[in-house]
């Protein structure tokens, strides 16, 4: 396994899109806090720019290296390695090298204008949403076999979590304003990894005026700690779910 993962670390390192990647989010973040005359809305900035860029670039990424190492994998399958210990070496190498362009993009700027104790959320923050994007490029990758429509479904599953789901939410609590539906909302806030991460994030920075109606609801019957350590659980479980599905439909799968 380890070699494996050697061997996917030099070969995704290697490649240009994670280079340009790590250059682009980096130049973003020192404009933001260069252009931003206030430290809390240069975080709340980069916070947008966290929560848009970073899981399209995690989901499309894995999704087109999984169908671009297909020659690879099939290889790999025909020696006596198990299945699980593949699938398992390529997602750690995708999120090995996704995370540190990360890291190497965004601590810098965030440790030089001071924001050290906000720095680790902010942080977190990334690596989660990145590590929960991937396993759900995972997911979309074995389940569907076409190069094109796998990559257009990961844009789909992109556009619904950064985009759509807040309009559903607001559709909702249009349809059903008259109802005691503030518990229920809390659940359904659950729903979007983007929407929960920005209610995390937001919580502590102290911008409840910007976490949106469910943010603020999650915050009311859950308070500050309590809601973040709720948020958290559930942000795990969206990174572990979709790749546990994943792996054992990749062992039983015939390729």
């Amino acid at each position: 396994m380890n070699k494996i993962l050697q061997l996917i670390l030099i070969d995704i390192f290697r490649n240009r899109v994670v280079i340009a990647y790590t250059i682009l989010l980096a130049l973003a973040c020192w404009s933001i806090f260069f252009l931003e005359d206030s430290g809390n809305k240069a975080l709340v900035t980069m916070l947008n720019l966290e929560l848009l860029v970073i899981p399209l670039i995690s989901i499309l990424f894995s999704t087109i290296y999984i169908y671009n190492s297909s020659e690879f994998i099939e290889l790999l399958l025909s020696q006596p390695i198990k299945r699980s210990q593949i699938w398992i070496s390529l997602f750690f190498g995708l999120v090995i090298c996704l995370l540190a362009a990360y890291i190497v993009a965004i601590i810098p700027p965030l440790l030089l204008f001071g924001y050290i104790q906000n720095a680790l959320w902010i942080l977190l923050g990334g690596i989660l949403i990145t590590v929960i994007f991937i396993s759900i490029g995972f997911l979309i990758s074995i389940q569907q076999r076409d190069k094109a429509k796998g990559i257009g479904t990961s844009l789909l599953v992109w556009l619904f979590f950064a985009l759509l789901f807040d309009g559903l939410v607001l559709f909702i609590l249009f349809q059903f304003g008259d109802y005691p539906i503030e518990k229920p909302m809390v659940l359904v806030s659950m729903l979007s990894p983007i929407d929960l991460l920005r209610i995390m994030n937001l919580m502590q920075l102290d911008a409840s005026a910007m976490m949106g109606y469910t943010g603020a609801i999650f915050q009311q019957y859950f308070g500050s700690t309590l809601g973040t350590l709720v948020t958290l659980f559930v942000l795990v479980l969206w990174a572990l779910i979709p790749f546990l599905i994943s792996l054992r439909i990749f062992k039983r799968k015939d390729l």
